[in-house]
C-alpha cells in the first residue's frame, strides 16, 4: 500500500562512495531542526500529565471540594502547559540532526550535550508514529532501530508528516546501499495488502476476550451488590480499579488496532493502525526470530488466531500481555490468512503437518488437564511447540534462528523421569518449550534441535511462497 507523498526531498548530494549517498557539507556543519511546534505538542503533553495526576490523587481519597477541585485542575494544566512549552522550546532549540553520507546523527541537550549515531550498515527500520496532540499540528515522530538490544531505538521527534515519510525513504534508501542524487525523487515502496482488520472484527474480539468479560462482569457485580445488600457500599472502591481494567482494554485492543492494515513490500512487511494516534512500522523479513500463533478459548469456537512475532532489537513490550505492542502481527486473522501469513515469514511451519512428539502422561501431576495439550515437532525449517488448553499457544522458531537449546530438569520432574527442552530466541512474545517430556526422548529432541541449527542454511527469498490476501 502506498503512502501519499510530495516531490519535495531533502538536500541531497551526489555520492561520496559507491552505495553510499552524500549530502552537501552544510548539512554535515549546521544540521536540521525539528519542526517549531514541537514546543507545543511538548506543552500540551505536560498539561494533559498534570490533569491526569490529578485524576490520580482524586482517585486514591485525597479529599476535593468543588472549587478547591476546579482551581487545582486549573493549576495542573496551566503550570503543566508552562513547563512543557518551557521545556519544549529548549528542546527544539539545542536539537539538530544531521543526515551524512555514512551516519545519521542526532545532537541535543542544554547543558550536557549527547550526540546519538545511527550508522546505516546497523539500521533495521525506520517507524513513524502520529501520536494524537502532534496529529492535530501534523506532525509525526520518527524512529529509528538499530541491530543492538534494548537501547538500539532512536526516536526524532517532531516533523511534518511529510517531512517525516521522505526521511524514512532516505534512510532506507541509503540502509540498502541506494545511490540517492540530489533533486532525484525518492518513490514509495511498491507494497501489497494483505489484510484489512475491520474495526467491528476488533470490536467483537475484545468482547470475546475472557479478561474483558471478567472485568466488565466485575463492575457489573460491585454496582449490582451496592443496591441490593445493605451496607456493601464499601465494595464500590473496586469500580474503579476495574474500570480502568475494561477503560485500558478498549483502549490498547480497540482504539490502538484500529484500521489494522498488513502489507507486504520487499523490504518486510508493514503494519498501520490507530484511531486517534497513528502508527505505522516495518518489519524485515531478516529480522523475524519466531512466530507465535495464540488462540484465546472463545476465539477458537469461531476460528480465530492472533499473531505474535519475535523481532530482533525490540524485546518485550510493556503491553504484550495486553494484546497489543511493537509484536503484533495480526490481532485477529481467520486461520488460512494466519497460516499463509506464517508460511510468508517462517516457511513449512504448518502445525498439522509435523509429527508431534506429546508430553509424558507422567506429567499429569504438574498440570492435570493441560499435559495433553502440550507437544513439540519439527519440520525440514522450523521447531514447533504447543501448549495451552484455555488459552492455546503454537510458537515456531525456524531452525537457523536458534540461539541455544536448553535441556532442564528438576527435581520433581527426575522424580517421574520427565524433562524440558527449551528452544531459545531473543526476548519476545515466543518462548518455545517442550515441556514434561519423555526424559530420554526430550535428550534426544535437544539433540536434534541443535543440529539443524547448526548444519541448515536460511532459505532463499526467492523461495517464499505468495500470501492470500484477506479484508474482513
Amino acid at each position: 500500500m502506498s503512502e501519499p507523498h510530495d516531490e519535495t526531498d531533502l538536500p541531497l548530494g551526489p555520492p561520496e562512495a559507491s552505495g553510499t549517498p552524500a549530502v552537501p557539507e552544510g548539512a554535515q556543519t549546521e544540521g536540521r531542526r525539528t519542526h517549531p511546534l514541537t514546543a507545543v505538542v511538548q506543552g500540551g503533553l505536560w498539561a494533559a500529565g498534570g490533569a491526569i495526576g490529578l485524576f490520580n490523587a482524586f482517585f486514591n481519597g485525597e479529599g476535593f471540594g468543588v472549587v478547591r477541585g476546579l482551581l487545582s485542575l486549573a493549576a495542573a494544566v496551566v503550570g503543566g502547559l508552562v513547563i512543557g512549552l518551557v521545556a519544549g522550546y529548549l528542546r527544539w532549540r539545542f536539537t539538530r540532526y544531521f543526515i551524512d553520507g555514512m551516519e545519521a546523527r542526532i545532537e541535543s541537550g542544554v547543558v550536557f550535550r549527547t550526540s546519538r549515531r545511527i550508522p546505516y550498515e546497523r539500521l533495521q527500520s525506520v517507524d513513524i508514529d502520529e501520536p494524537f496532540l502532534a496529529r492535530l499540528f501534523g506532525l509525526a515522530e520518527l524512529h529509528m532501530e538499530m541491530a543492538g538490544g534494548s537501547e538500539s531505538r532512536t526516536t526524532l521527534r517532531f516533523l511534518r508528516l511529510d517531512e517525516a515519510r521522505q526521511l524514512r525513504r532516505v534512510l532506507l534508501s541509503r540502509a540498502h546501499g541506494t545511490d540517492v542524487h540530489e533533486g532525484q525523487p525518492i518513490a514509495e515502496e511498491q507494497r501489497t495488502v494483505i489484510a484489512v482488520v475491520s474495526p467491528d472484527r476488533i470490536i467483537v474480539g475484545t468482547l470475546l476476550s475472557l479478561d474483558f468479560l471478567i472485568s466488565a462482569g466485575a463492575v457489573v457485580l460491585l454496582l449490582a451488590a451496592g443496591f441490593i445488600i445493605p451496607d456493601a457500599w464499601a465494595l464500590l472502591g473496586g469500580i474503579i480499579p476495574a474500570g480502568f481494567w475494561v477503560v485500558q482494554i478498549v483502549g490498547t485492543r480497540v482504539i490502538a488496532q484500529w484500521n489494522f492494515t498488513l502489507s507486504r513490500g520487499a523490504r518486510g512487511l508493514r503494519i498501520e493502525r490507530g484511531l486517534l494516534s497513528r502508527s505505522s512500522q516495518t518489519i524485515p523479513f531478516e529480522r523475524v526470530q519466531g512466530i507465535a500463533v495464540v488462540e484465546p478459548f472463545l476465539w477458537r469456537k469461531i476460528g480465530w488466531q492472533r499473531l505474535s512475532v519475535d523481532v530482533a532489537g525490540y524485546g518485550v513490550s510493556s503491553e504484550e500481555e495486553s494484546g497489543v505492542s511493537d509484536t503484533t502481527l495480526l490481532p485477529i486473522a481467520d486461520p488460512q490468512l494466519a497460516r499463509a501469513v506464517a508460511e510468508e515469514l517462517i516457511p513449512l511451519s504448518d502445525p498439522d503437518a509435523v509429527l508431534r512428539v506429546p508430553a509424558s502422561p507422567r506429567s499429569w501431576l504438574f498440570a492435570p488437564i493441560g499435559w495433553r495439550f502440550r507437544w513439540v515437532g519439527a519440520t525440514p525449517r522450523t521447531f514447533l511447540a504447543q501448549e495451552g488448553w484455555i488459552q492455546r499457544t503454537t510458537d515456531l522458531v525456524p531452525h537457523h534462528k536458534t540461539q541455544s537449546v536448553a535441556l532442564r530438569q528438576g527435581p520433581l520432574q527426575r522424580w517421574r523421569n520427565v524433562a524440558s527442552v527449551e528452544v531459545h530466541t531473543p526476548p519476545g512474545p515466543v518462548d518455545a518449550v517442550g515441556e514434561h517430556l519423555e526424559a530420554p526422548t526430550a535428550r534426544a529432541v535437544a539433540l536434534e534441535q541443535l543440529d539443524r541449527a547448526r548444519d541448515l542454511p536460511p532459505p532463499s527469498a526467492a523461495s517464499a511462497p505468495p500470501v492470500v490476501t484477506d479484508e474482513h
